[in-house]
C-alpha cells in the first residue's frame, strides 16, 4: 500500500508521538489516583524508567502500545515501507523490554505490562474492569502480569 502523505509529513508524524504521558497511560493514574493510589511517574532510578512506580508495594506498571513493542493484537501490523528498519527498531524494543523486566525482577520489584489493545479498539476492556484487574494485582503478592484486550473481541463495551 502507498502512503498518502509524503516521507516528510510522516516523519513529522511520527516524530510527534509521546514516549510518556500518553492518554491510555493518563487514564490509569487519574483512575489509581482516585482510589487512593500514590505513586511516582517515570522514575529514572529504576531500569526502563517504568509508567507507575509504586515503592511501597514494589511494583511497577508499564502501559506499552501495541505497535511499538510488536504485540501480538489486532492493533499491531508490520509496515510496508522500510521493512528491515521497523524489523530492527520493534525488535530490539522487545529485547529491551526482556532484559528490562529481568532486571527488575532480579532488584525484588514485581511488574505489570498493560497493553494498548486493553484500552482501545476492537478487544478493548470496560475500563473499570481494566482498573480493578490492576488493582487486584497491586494487591496481590503475583510478580508478574499482563493485560491485553479480549482474544475474541468480547470485552467491548459501547
Amino acid at each position: 500500500m502507498v502512503d498518502v502523505v509524503s516521507p516528510e509529513k510522516r516523519s513529522a508524524m511520527m516524530a510527534g508521538i509521546k514516549g510518556k504521558d500518553t492518554k491510555p497511560e493518563v487514564a490509569i493514574r487519574k483512575a489509581l489516583f482516585s482510589l487512593g493510589f500514590r505513586y511516582r511517574v517515570h522514575d529514572k532510578r529504576l531500569p526502563g524508567r517504568p509508567d507507575l512506580v509504586f515503592p511501597g508495594r514494589k511494583a511497577v506498571i508499564f502501559v506499552e502500545g501495541c505497535f511499538w513493542h510488536g504485540h501480538d493484537c489486532h492493533l499491531f501490523k508490520w509496515p510496508s515501507s522500510r521493512q528491515e528498519f521497523w524489523k530492527d527498531k520493534i525488535g530490539s524494543n522487545k529485547q529491551r523490554d526482556v532484559r528490562v523486566r529481568g532486571e527488575l525482577q532480579a532488584l525484588g520489584w514485581r511488574h505489570l505490562t498493560v497493553w494498548e489493545c486493553s484500552l482501545k479498539g476492537r478487544t478493548r476492556l470496560p475500563f473499570p474492569q481494566l482498573i480493578d484487574t490492576i488493582v487486584a494485582w497491586l494487591e496481590s503478592t503475583e510478580r508478574a502480569s499482563e493485560l491485553e484486550g479480549a482474544k475474541d473481541g468480547a470485552g467491548r463495551s459501547d
